[in-house]
């Protein structure tokens, strides 16, 4: 297994990941398969094409990603000291392997290098105990549940919100 940075040379594997993402695991996702199925090739790739505040995380076996993770960034003055983590997803047939273990901790070694940034969030639908238990096993904690964050075909899903101080990283 690969994990490396993407970049827009990486478009159209991650848009396909992607696009599987939103039908495989429609909850777990803001967005949906209709709204992205159309995003254009030049798109995707301004939108994972790194900068020194926004990455993209992805896994590769065998040649094929299987997995992604995007960071970031607050850009206000305010809230410059957090950054966070987006679109996260492992394809079903690795998952169990390490594979999102590894994409999180590149993204976190990666963000830990930011001048001054100093906490990650993310957030997780309620019911998906595998991706909470990853989470805070790298040390993550549950700040708060928003009940009926995601609505998707007249089905509610909850979000945990979760954060990681750096300066408490082993």
């Amino acid at each position: 297994m690969e994990i490396k940075l993407l970049t827009d040379a990486d478009a159209q594997e991650y848009q396909q990941l992607r696009l599987r993402a939103l039908q495989i695991n429609p909850e777990s996702f803001g967005s949906t398969y209709e709204k992205e199925v159309v995003f254009t090739l030049d798109y995707v790739k301004e939108r994972i094409s790194p900068t020194d505040d926004k990455f993209v995380i992805g896994a590769f076996e065998d040649g094929l990603l299987v997995g992604v993770a995007r960071f970031m960034r607050e850009m206000d003055q305010k809230v410059k000291h957090k950054g966070n983590i987006y679109g996260m997803f492992v394809a079903p047939e690795v998952r169990g392997l390490g594979v999102g273990r590894s994409i999180l901790l590149e993204a976190i070694n990666r963000a830990k290098k930011l001048d001054g940034l100093e906490q990650i969030h993310l957030s997780v639908v309620s019911s998906n105990q595998g991706a909470k238990k990853l989470y805070q096993s790298i040390g993550f904690k549950t700040y708060g549940v928003e009940p009926n964050a995601l609505k998707d075909k007249g089905q509610y899903f909850d979000e945990d919100f979760m954060v990681l101080f750096l300066n408490e990283l082993k």
